[in-house]
């Protein structure tokens, strides 16, 4: 009898569980206009990403290429305050006081845009050396702490199209590096970074999430929502 009520009253769909089977990280200057939104009205499919005026400092949204199958991996420091009471065993009232979002991702891509963010120097598109085409780059003693508009999206198939679920860090800095190997063995020389989110004051806040896509429109009542007309 326990049975049957509980097939009865469970709720379990396979359908709604999301993986990133592909994505990318994409990047643009801190001056750069967010999405606003990710989709498009029309046919709920990937909206462009606004376009600006670049100069040669200034960095419009790009793919930051191919990463390392872990991907975009990201995680929140949460600190809390708590008052503890006479008599009490567990504290009676607690606030959060930080709530910081960071991004790890290794890219394996080399070109301008990985070698800027690994070594933090400020690179154009004419900063080879003309002639021979070289890179020179010198570590300073204070390297700048330059900041970013980030964007990692995730793409998963549905039965009704892709679906979307993106991470953006409106204003990021780079924060921390991954080990850099140059050997002879399956990993390719990787620029991994470690990206921290900050509160941007236009926006008034330091993270967005999005999510959409053909397929997440037509799986909106099975997931809670009111269906989309």
């Amino acid at each position: 009898m326990a049975g049957s009520i509980y097939e009865a009253v469970k709720q379990k769909r396979p359908d709604l569980i999301r993986k990133a089977l592909q994505g990318s990280v994409f990047l643009a200057s801190v001056d750069a206009e967010m999405p606003e939104f990710l989709t498009d009205a029309t046919d709920a499919g990937l909206a462009p990403f606004p376009v600006g005026t670049p100069t040669p400092f200034r960095m419009p949204w790009q793919d930051g290429g191919l990463a390392s199958n872990d991907g975009a991996q990201f995680s929140n420091d949460v600190t809390s305050s708590d008052v503890t009471s006479w008599g009490e065993s567990s504290a009676t009232r607690s606030d959060i006081v930080s709530d910081q979002s960071s991004m790890t991702v290794v890219f394996q891509e080399t070109k301008l845009l990985t070698i800027g963010l690994y070594t933090g120097a400020e690179l154009s598109k004419g900063s080879l050396e003309a002639g021979s085409g070289e890179l020179k780059i010198m570590k300073p003693s204070r390297p700048k702490s330059r900041s970013y508009r980030l964007l990692a999206l995730a793409v998963d198939d549905g039965d009704d199209g892709e679906i979307y679920i993106a991470r953006a860090l409106p204003r990021a800095k780079v924060t921390g590096k991954a080990e850099q190997a140059f050997g002879a063995g399956d990993d390719p020389i990787g620029w991994g970074v470690t990206f921290q989110g900050q509160v941007d004051p236009d926006l008034g806040c330091s993270e967005i999430w999005y999510f959409g896509g053909p397929g997440w429109k037509a799986l909106a009542t099975e997931m809670g929502f009111d269906a989309v007309v």
